[in-house]
């Protein structure tokens, strides 16, 4: 897209759930937003409706029960739900608005696509085993949503991101809600060397020190650990990519001037 650089800033609240605006567009990541996600607790409290109010669409990257949280996704009604083909047929008939891009589609002034994502762990029962990330520009600035993923050959080259164009923001998770990752994830040295793969400027990391089982809060200091540990590994393994450390709801803000 033509024009200035757009404006971009990001608010985490909690888990994989962020607030994109960008370029006047509102998107938001896989929707948690109530106190708690079937057994496990939140921590710190959940967001207030003012926070996500004016989504124009959901980017939603799987299944599980932490990502796609029917009755935080129902406080959306009639919000497009950008997913794949597969969670869009399942959205749809729980009477959501799911939509599965080709391509690139079109949200206000910003452009969405699916990219892959690996995460095939952990199959639920009457629910797809459909995983993707996003891909979003709006103005030159781009902004990849990676999803529940595992580090996959072809992340150097996400559909989409020309070789010429250089990713702004790489949103990443780098831990779980316990103290061990299953498989598909990315932990903290495996999301630094995403960041380092895709070449992304800046990191947010996500999907950490947000949700727990009872009682495991204070047990064994893990709740917290992942993102120091990342802080360390993108120094060394992606000294180019500089991580953006915000508390949950707390905005951050990247201004992209004509020099980039």
């Amino acid at each position: 897209m033509d024009g200035a650089p757009g404006p971009l800033r990001l608010t985490w609240l909690g888990h994989s759930t962020v607030v994109i605006d960008l370029a006047g567009t509102r998107l938001l990541t896989d929707p948690l937003l109530r106190a708690h996600n079937t057994l496990l607790r939140r921590s710190p409290p959940p967001p207030r409706p003012e926070q996500w109010a004016g989504t124009d669409a959901v980017l939603l990257s799987h299944l599980h029960l932490d990502h796609a949280e029917l009755r935080s996704l129902r406080l959306l009604p009639g919000v497009p739900v950008l997913t794949g083909p597969d969670n869009a047929r399942w959205a749809t008939r729980r009477g959501l608005r799911g939509v599965a891009p080709e391509g690139w589609a079109t949200v206000g002034d910003a452009q969405v696509r699916l990219v892959p994502a690996v995460h095939h762990d952990r199959p639920l029962p009457h629910r797809p085993q459909d995983a993707h990330g996003h891909l979003l520009r709006a103005r030159g600035t781009t902004v990849w949503f990676a999803g529940d993923t595992e580090l996959y050959p072809a992340m150097a080259d996400l559909p989409g991101l020309a070789g010429a164009d250089r990713l702004d923001v790489a949103i990443v998770p780098i831990g779980g809600w316990g103290p061990r990752l299953s498989g598909g994830h990315m932990g903290p040295e495996q999301a630094a060397r995403a960041c380092a793969t895709t070449g992304a400027r800046y990191a947010l990391p996500v999907h950490w020190g947000t949700l727990h089982a009872p009682l495991m809060r204070q047990v064994g200091g893990w709740f917290d650990r992942p993102l120091d540990a990342f802080v360390s590994a993108v120094a060394v393994g992606a000294p180019g990519c500089e991580v953006v450390r915000v508390a949950p709801g707390e905005p951050w803000t990247l201004d992209l001037g004509p020099g980039r």
